[in-house]
């Protein structure tokens, strides 16, 4: 948690109607060169593949209170990196993926809940034509003052997991494991006409 105690952040209260993000409210823009989109998955059941999405946006909206709190992200699934380049190929292609026909991944927030460190994110993702409830798991990193840009940062750690065969991505059962492991580390930066 944050030791920052300037008047226009604001601090959590006790009733859930009531809890806010000790965020100062408004827009919070992605830091993408301090963010990251990866996930993990079984090979054979035995190990684990794991990759990230390296081409992706994200928007914080900081409401009065939690109720009105949005988050928003898309993820370009053609960016995906395994660290294999002929894989990474594979895994855009018509035969997993299909890249062409589902070009993005998007979420959106329907709900956010918790305190101090500690908060649930859930919402609604959407892989092609197919949406379905996700629930994350956050952990709150603070807010600090940055000295490059005079500006507050915030950071959250978030992760969860989706079922392949729920967004029909249900390609060589047995060979790839059908849960999908979600870890998230985003950074965003405060609005620009909060105090210094």
């Amino acid at each position: 948690m944050s030791n920052d105690t300037s008047p226009n952040i604001a601090a959590t209260s006790t009733t859930a109607s009531d809890t806010v993000l000790p965020l100062t409210p408004g827009d919070w823009e992605l830091d993408p060169h301090h963010s990251s989109v990866g996930f993990t998955v079984r090979h054979l059941g035995i190990t684990k593949v794991r990759g990230r999405f390296t081409e992706f946006t994200a928007g914080l909206y900081v409401g009065e209170t939690l109720d009105a709190v949005r988050v928003t992200s898309e993820i370009a699934l053609a960016s995906v990196d395994t660290g294999n380049a002929d894989r990474d190929a594979h895994t855009r292609s018509a035969e997993l993926l299909d890249v062409e026909k589902r070009p993005t991944m998007t979420f959106r927030s329907t709900r956010i809940s918790g305190e101090g460190e500690d908060w649930t994110l859930a919402g609604d993702l959407t892989i092609g034509d197919i949406t379905r409830p996700v629930t994350l798991a956050v952990e709150f990193g603070g807010v600090v003052d940055s000295p490059l840009d005079q500006r507050k940062h915030s950071g959250f750690e978030a992760s969860g997991e989706i079922r392949r065969d729920d967004f029909g991505l249900d390609f060589f059962p047995g060979l790839l494991g059908q849960v999908v492991k979600i870890n998230l580390d985003m950074q965003f930066v405060g609005p620009q006409t909060q105090d210094a």
